[in-house]
């Protein structure tokens, strides 16, 4: 009976003191669906994006990105780029990003929790809003061509994660 007691206990004083860490924020690495060439050629589903295949001060979003718990990958057009000792873009790295999810715009909480490894720029300009199309333009899509659709978006219904917000220039 004691021991019982002191488990229960246990589990209330642990689950009543966790702060629920979330990856947001997290580098990840940038991944795209392999093409039919790459997979005979032995590849995964997923390869990585290189630094090249990524225009400067674009945003990316990334969906199967075994890094995060979510899945998701974005990399927001301030993000710092793969460089090389020169100072010059490494455009053989692979392009990398943060961890993210979906959300809802102006009710979602996009906070960083866990700080470790995360570019310090990024947890205070952190937020949810658009990074694909807007929502009409995703709608059209889906209803003209719905397995076009799925392929690229896959079962994604919003254009709002968590990303962070663009500096000013």
């Amino acid at each position: 009976m004691f021991v019982r007691t002191a488990l229960m206990m246990s589990a209330a004083l642990l689950l009543g003191g966790c702060e629920v860490a979330s990856e947001i924020g997290k580098p990840c690495r940038l991944v795209r669906k392999a093409t039919p060439e790459e997979l005979a050629a032995g590849s995964d589903k997923a390869v990585d994006i290189l630094e090249r295949e990524i225009a400067d001060r674009q945003d990316f979003i990334s969906f199967g990105s075994v890094n995060c718990e979510d899945l998701i990958c974005v990399r927001d057009q301030d993000y710092p780029r793969a460089r090389k000792e020169d100072g010059s873009v490494d455009e053989d790295a692979p392009a990398m990003g943060y961890c993210s999810k979906p959300c809802v715009e102006g009710a979602s909480s996009c906070d960083v929790t866990d700080t470790d490894d995360v570019n310090p720029d990024l947890p205070g300009r952190m937020s949810c809003r658009s990074l694909l199309l807007d929502q009409d333009t995703l709608e059209a899509l889906r209803s003209a061509d719905e397995d076009f659709y799925r392929r690229t978006f896959g079962e994604n219904n919003s254009p709002f994660f968590c990303a962070g917000a663009l500096i000013p220039r």
